[in-house]
């Protein structure tokens, strides 16, 4: 029968591309985490610490505006320069928030930008520096002129200008949410193709092999019922041949070889009874009947004609007598059941079976013991050979072809066969056929042990 391709091509192939849309698809999505992590350290993560920093330096801001209120406050106790320490303390912690905020913003924010809140600043603290000058010189009222006129606008500019760098960070920190969206969005779309062409490939690759498969085992199942039939074939015509070569012997080659000691019969009889032909007739004779009797036990063992003559029942008891002889078995035999006639054609491949199981016993179970039981059921015939032996894994290529032939035999009638092994061990070979039901109500039965 024609083979058909092998899917092992197809299925390389597809095995190839899953695995490279499994790379291509990792790098993309490292690709896509590398991005979002860059993009979350260098600008998410820098902008918020920047914006803490604005938050310092506002902070501080707001604390030098509420030391100049109170610095202007008229009922106030204190001399103007007995603010300078609290000015100098929020001059430290501003110039080092500033400084952080520089370096913060040295990649995200404009040089001008940068420089024009330092500029701002220093001008702030020089203007402070002068009002602390004239209060020293006891010029209270100029100093605090200088305060109201000057350190407060300037002060409130470098409110104005903090307070624009943090809209500008909190606009930068939107603009980066929606890009790490938009990054997320992309990736969840990739996502889903992917899966999509994955289920894609997978679906298409398990229905071409379930095809592959089904082509495959139905060439399988057409190999088997080929082999099945051409077994049967064998087993039939072996029996055809076995029939016909034992109707021969015990026919032709039976019938010549009793004229043959007919004739030597008569030749001793006239032979003088002190002649040494007649000892030498005799003595062939004898041969010519030994002979005989081999060919007619070769005969039976062909094909038993008893079987024909007198059925399955009495062939059996003719058989399991041979072989206690012949193979020095121990053979138990039981009958039981209804006896009916059993048609010829199931009855040779039922002595097969027996035929084979017990030479399969003598050869390899290693025990000259064995149950033979013969079992009519209704509808079934049951033969039933057990021994306590070595068990049933064939230790031979003969004895593996020896259980085929029992299989396909039991196929040619319809029947199953199985083998097992008993709990005292050994094997157990159980053969089930149909009987027909017209043959189900006659014959009388009876046991034999």
């Amino acid at each position: 029968m024609p083979h058909g391709r092998s899917p092992t091509p197809g299925l390389l192939v597809g095995l190839v591309l899953t695995l490279a849309a499994v790379v291509t698809y990792t790098l993309y999505i490292n690709r896509q985490i590398t991005s979002l992590r860059v993009l979350q350290s260098e600008m998410v993560d820098r902008n918020r610490r920047d914006s803490l920093q604005l938050l310092r330096i506002q902070n501080n801001l707001n604390q030098l505006g509420l030391a100049m209120r109170d610095m202007l406050d008229d009922d106030h106790s204190y001399p103007l320069v007995a603010w300078s320490a609290q000015f100098q303390r929020i001059r430290g912690d501003l110039d080092d928030a500033l400084k952080r905020q520089t370096e913060l913003a040295a990649t995200s924010r404009t040089t001008p930008d940068r420089d024009r809140l330092t500029d701002s600043l220093a001008e702030f603290w020089d203007a402070v520096d002068r009002t602390f000058a004239l209060a020293a010189d006891g010029k209270s009222d100029a100093a605090r002129a200088q305060v109201s006129l000057s350190l407060q606008a300037r002060q409130a500019a470098l409110g104005t200008a903090v307070a624009r760098l943090l809209i500008e960070n909190n606009e930068a920190e939107e603009q980066a949410a929606e890009r790490v969206q938009r990054i997320y969005d992309q990736v969840q779309r990739q996502v889903y193709l992917f899966f999509t062409a994955t289920l894609v490939a997978i679906a298409a690759t398990g229905l071409y092999l379930i095809r592959a498969n089904r082509r495959l085992f139905a060439e399988l199942a057409a190999l088997s019922d080929g082999r099945r039939e051409l077994a049967q074939q064998l087993i039939a015509t072996r029996e055809t041949t076995l029939s016909q070569l034992s109707r021969e012997l015990h026919d032709e080659v039976g019938q010549i070889l009793t004229a043959i000691g007919s004739m030597l019969g008569r030749a001793e009889k006239q032979t003088p009874a002190d002649s040494p032909l007649r000892a030498d007739l005799r003595e062939v004779r004898e041969m010519a009947q030994s002979t005989l009797n081999n060919v007619r036990s070769l005969s039976q063992t062909l094909h038993p004609s008893i079987l024909d003559e007198l059925g399955l029942e009495s062939t059996f008891d003719w058989y399991l007598g041979t072989v206690e002889r012949q193979l020095g078995l121990t053979v138990s035999y039981e009958r039981s059941g209804t006896s009916v006639p059993v048609d010829g054609t199931v009855a040779i491949h039922v002595y097969r079976v027996l035929q084979e199981s017990l030479s399969n016993v003598s050869r390899h179970a290693g025990t000259d013991r064995v149950w033979v039981r013969l079992r009519y059921l209704p509808g079934t015939l049951e033969l039933e050979v057990e021994d306590h032996g070595s068990g049933v894994t064939p230790r031979t290529g003969r004895r593996g072809l020896g259980l085929v032939a029992m299989r396909e035999r039991a196929e040619l009638v319809g029947g199953t066969i199985e083998f097992s092994r008993p709990d005292e061990g050994g094997t157990r070979v159980r053969l089930r056929v149909p009987l027909d039901e017209v043959d189900t109500h006659g014959g009388q039965g009876g046991e034999d042990g």
